[in-house]
């Protein structure tokens, strides 16, 4: 039986092939969440460039207590779209990896969309 990392870079394989075929030119933002924070990436992956990027460790969140919580993916999620329509993008595709649409990276989501990018 395979262990779980394994498990999840099949999961984060299969959901980046599908965002390539369905990318057609956008960029991607990704998101990475680790225990005690959430950070998230906007990624030209044509050019190989991060293109603006957010995290709970900003300085902005210095103030609050934790950043694994879906408050601070809300906020995160403002910040990133904030940065990248200040960087010029609009519209992406929303890299979950190989996460579950849900809680943390749900609420990162749709803060990001109430903040005005697209996808």
């Amino acid at each position: 039986m395979a262990d779980t990392k394994a498990l999840f870079a099949r999961r984060q394989r299969r959901a980046r092939y599908a965002l390539r075929k369905a990318a057609n030119g956008r960029p991607r933002l990704s998101v990475f969440r680790s225990g005690k924070h959430i950070y998230a990436q906007v990624i030209d992956d044509r050019k190989g460039v991060t293109l603006a990027a957010a995290s709970s460790l900003d300085e902005s969140f210095k103030s609050a207590k934790t950043g694994a919580n879906k408050d601070a993916a809300a906020a995160v999620g403002k910040l990133i779209a904030e940065r990248a329509i200040a960087a010029g993008v609009k519209t992406v595709v929303f890299d979950r990896g190989g996460y579950q649409y849900h809680g943390r990276v749900a609420a990162l989501a749709t803060a990001a969309r109430e903040g005005g990018l697209s996808f």
